[in-house]
């Protein structure tokens, strides 16, 4: 990480700095400003977030119970690198979790959720037809966890979001390498599955968007 630039300012007021700290940091991986293998220093990120060294110690601690980040023996903390054996785990697991939260926000989409939903859908369309990488994580990140909120699955939520910090720094390498043209976007399948108010139309393009997504990443890729 070579700028403060580099993470968001909160969009909200934390209680404490280790709290804006780990938020920060977890928000940076989930954008993909971290890429697999890459090394993180204590010093540094303290000094590109203008803290101390002790919340950034905090933020890394929890960040590698999460498995967004690892710990190797030499205790150098990187971001991890990616198997295809981890990855088709993690499809699977993404595949059952957030076909189970879409599901389960189905029945508080109104008008007004399903327009919001539409809106963050076009940032998406326009990001591909733009090629615009930073829009298109960002874009794509708020309108998945924007429906599965609605339905308030706390604990699933947790579990969603850990396995989303793991491929987040894989996909966006993958995009920096081929470009986001090319991605399928089944955001259109799943609106209109909201719309007609069925579950099982909701979980088919969920799983079928997730699959397309990370399915689509080689073994070659990994590497």
């Amino acid at each position: 990480m070579s700028s403060a630039q580099e993470f968001n300012t909160p969009q909200e007021e934390y209680r404490t700095t280790q709290e804006r700290v780990y938020y920060q940091v977890r928000d940076a991986i989930l954008r993909g400003k971290f890429l697999p293998g890459h090394a993180i220093t204590i010093r540094g990120l303290a000094a590109d977030l203008d803290c101390s060294p002790m919340p950034v110690r905090e933020a890394l601690r929890r960040l590698t119970s999460e498995r967004a980040l690892e710990l190797s023996d030499t205790r150098r903390v990187t971001v991890p690198t990616m198997t295809p054996e981890k990855l088709a785990e993690i499809c699977a697991a993404r595949v059952a979790l957030e076909c189970q939260a879409a599901e389960q926000a189905l029945p508080f989409v109104g008008a007004e959720q399903l327009e919001q939903l539409r809106r963050l859908d076009e940032r998406v369309t326009s990001a591909l037809a733009d090629k615009d990488i930073e829009e298109y994580v960002t874009a794509n990140l708020e309108f998945h966890f924007t429906l599965y909120r609605l339905g308030q699955p706390h604990i699933i939520l947790s579990l969603i979001e850990s396995l989303w910090l793991q491929t987040a720094p894989l996909q966006h390498l993958v995009f920096q390498r081929f470009g986001v043209q090319e991605l399928p976007d089944r955001h259109q399948d799943l609106l209109e599955a909201i719309a007609s108010g069925k579950p099982e139309r909701v979980r088919t393009a969920i799983r079928q968007d997730i699959e397309e997504g990370l399915g689509s990443i080689s073994a070659e890729e990994l590497l």
